[in-house]
C-alpha cells in the first residue's frame, strides 16, 4: 500500500518563524507595530498584573519562562506576541489563577515548542527525562487558562532510532479548573497529558474548540477532562507498515474518581489509511493498579481512520478494556459504525444525562458566558 508523503512535525514548525508549512501563520520579526494587538503593551499596561512577552524584544520579556518566573503569586496575565518560543516552561503550583493569552487571533501564530523525549538524556547526566520530564510545558497550578496558543513537541523518532523512550509531551496539565480555549497541541506520542498532581486530586480540565494531533496515546492521563467541540487528528507513521498505528485516547482515571474523559460534539479525522487507528486503550499505570480508566465519546464524528470493528484494545492483558468505563453515545461517521455491539458499548438515553459537561465539571462552569 502506498502512503502519502507528509512533512515532518519539525519541518512544519521550522519552515518559517511560526511554521507556514503547516498553515501556521508566519510572524516575521519586523512585522506589526502592535505585537500585542488589543491587549495593551508595556507602555499601556492592561492591568498592573499583566506582563508582555515577545521574542523580538518588544515586551517585558523575550521568553515565556522568564515571565512566569517574574509573576510570583496568583492572578497574573501573560500576553504572548506572535512568534516561536523554543523553550520549556513550568508553571508551579503556587502560581494559581494565571491566564496566558496569544495576542494573535490565530493560535497557529503563537507557538511554544521544544524537542525533549522520554529517552532524551538530562543535561546533568542523571538519566533520561522520562515521560513527564519530556513536556515542553508543564502546568501544576490550579486555575490556569490559555487562549489561542499552540503547545508543541517536535521531537521525531526518525532522528533517534536508538531511543526506546519515544514519548514526547507537548503539555502536561495537573491543575484543577484549568481551561484551554482555541488552543492547539502538536506532537506524536503522548502529545496532551491531561493529568492530576496526585491520585487523590481529581483535577477538572476543560478544552474547548481545541485541536490535538499525534499517533500513540496522544491524549492521556487521569484528569477529569471535557473536550468540547474539539478536533483530534491521527498522523501517518513511516516506521510501521501495518495497523494499528496507535490510539487517540489512553485515560488512566483513578478508580475512586466517578468522572474521567468526556469527548462531546467533536470530531476525529486522520492522515493515515482507513482503519489504521484505535479510538482508545486503557492505561492502568504501575503506580495505580486500581485505576479504572473512563472515556465517554458522544455526539462526535468518527472518521474512517478509526477501526470501527474493534475500536478499543488492551494496553496490558491484565486490565482488559471491557472491564473499564468506556462508553459511546450517538456518534456519527464511518468510524462509528456498529458491526459488533460487544465492541461498541453504548449509553442509553437515560444514562447519557449523567455524561455531560455540567456533570463532569460540577460547580465550575468555564463554558458559560457571562
Amino acid at each position: 500500500m502506498s502512503r502519502p508523503v507528509v512533512p515532518t512535525r519539525r519541518s512544519f514548525l521550522l519552515a518559517t518563524a511560526a511554521g507556514a508549512a503547516l498553515g501556521l501563520a508566519a510572524t516575521p520579526a519586523t512585522a506589526g507595530s502592535r505585537p500585542f494587538g488589543r491587549y495593551g503593551s508595556p507602555r499601556a499596561r492592561r492591568t498592573p498584573a499583566t506582563l508582555y512577552v515577545d521574542p523580538y524584544g518588544r515586551g517585558d520579556f523575550t521568553s515565556v519562562q522568564a515571565a512566569v518566573t517574574a509573576a510570583t503569586g496568583p492572578g497574573w496575565t501573560l500576553v504572548l506576541a506572535p512568534g516561536t518560543y523554543r523553550e520549556t516552561v513550568t508553571v508551579d503550583s503556587t502560581r494559581t489563577g494565571t491566564t496566558w493569552i496569544g495576542a494573535a487571533e490565530d493560535p497557529r501564530a503563537t507557538v511554544i515548542v521544544y524537542d525533549n523525549a522520554a529517552g532524551t538524556p538530562r543535561p546533568d547526566g542523571s538519566g533520561t527525562h522520562g515521560t513527564s520530564g519530556s513536556a515542553t510545558t508543564t502546568v501544576a497550578a490550579d486555575g490556569f487558562t490559555a487562549h489561542r496558543i499552540t503547545f508543541a513537541n517536535d521531537w521525531l523518532r526518525a532522528d533517534h532510532p536508538e531511543y526506546t523512550g519515544t514519548q514526547a509531551v507537548a503539555i502536561k496539565v495537573q491543575g484543577d479548573r484549568c481551561a484551554f480555549h482555541h488552543c492547539r497541541f502538536l506532537g506524536h506520542q503522548d502529545t496532551l497529558y491531561a493529568d492530576t498532581r496526585d491520585l487523590t486530586h481529581f483535577a477538572r480540565q476543560y478544552y474547548a474548540h481545541c485541536y490535538a494531533e499525534g499517533d500513540v496515546d496522544f491524549v492521556f492521563g487521569r484528569a477529569t477532562a471535557v473536550y468540547d467541540r474539539c478536533h483530534f487528528r491521527t498522523l501517518v507513521r513511516t516506521d510501521l507498515a501495518a495497523p494499528p498505528y496507535g490510539f487517540v485516547f489512553a485515560p488512566s482515571t483513578a478508580g475512586a474518581n466517578p468522572r474521567g474523559y468526556l469527548v462531546t460534539d467533536s470530531r476525529i479525522s486522520s492522515e493515515a489509511p482507513d482503519g489504521f487507528y484505535k479510538l482508545a486503550r486503557p492505561w492502568v499505570p504501575s503506580s495505580d493498579p486500581t485505576a479504572r480508566p473512563m472515556l465517554t465519546v458522544r455526539e462526535t464524528r468518527l472518521g474512517a481512520g478509526l477501526d470501527a470493528v474493534a475500536p478499543y484494545a488492551n494496553m496490558r492483558d491484565a486490565h482488559p478494556w471491557q472491564e473499564q468505563r468506556f462508553r459511546e453515545y450517538r456518534n456519527t461517521g464511518p468510524g462509528a459504525a456498529v458491526t459488533d455491539p460487544a465492541n461498541r458499548p453504548q449509553l442509553t438515553r437515560a444514562e447519557a444525562t449523567a455524561h455531560t459537561r455540567a456533570a463532569h465539571l460540577g460547580d465550575w462552569r468555564p463554558y458559560a458566558r457571562p
